[in-house]
């Protein structure tokens, strides 16, 4: 099983959302089950660490963001991916239309499983600390639910 979170530069919600999904999986003894990465649609940042204001928002809370690097989404990943989770319209949107006719994966919305469909976790990037809180408060309700569907489909995979 292999979950891929796509932001627009891969320094601030995505890879939040990566390692506190990683966190979900460890706590539920599934990390070596699932494989979990992110990417950006843009290439601003390619092999840059997330912001030092996402990695200090994420510390508090007790992840750590430090050894991720950011990345580009590739089309392979499609193929690889089970799910696809975009963080905002914008994003759902370059991923629905790079998306292979014959492509599997669950391509939608992060906030879907935090029951909050077409809800975006905002771009906290051109705000202030405030916006990485609420990315994270967010991101933790989402990867409960994903945890579920996850766990859930894994059981149902001989």
């Amino acid at each position: 099983m292999r979950v891929l979170f796509v932001c627009l530069g891969n320094i601030c919600r995505s890879p939040t959302a990566e390692g506190m999904f990683r966190r979900h999986l460890t706590e539920a003894g599934l990390d070596g089950r699932v494989e979990v990465d992110s990417c950006g649609i843009g290439s601003w940042h390619l092999g840059k660490a997330p912001d030092p204001r996402a990695q200090a928002a994420a510390a508090s809370r007790g992840l750590d963001l430090s050894a991720l690097r950011a990345r580009q989404l590739d089309d392979r990943d499609f193929d690889r991916f089970d799910y696809l989770l975009a963080m905002d319209e914008d994003n759902l949107s370059v991923l629905q239309a790079r998306r292979p006719a014959d492509c599997a994966a669950h391509v939608g919305l992060l906030l879907e499983f935090a029951g909050f469909p077409g809800r975006a976790v905002p771009d906290p990037y051109y705000g202030g600390d405030a916006g990485f809180e609420e990315v994270l408060d967010l991101v933790e309700a989402a990867s409960r639910g994903l945890l579920t569907a996850v766990r859930d489909r894994l059981e149902r995979t001989p």
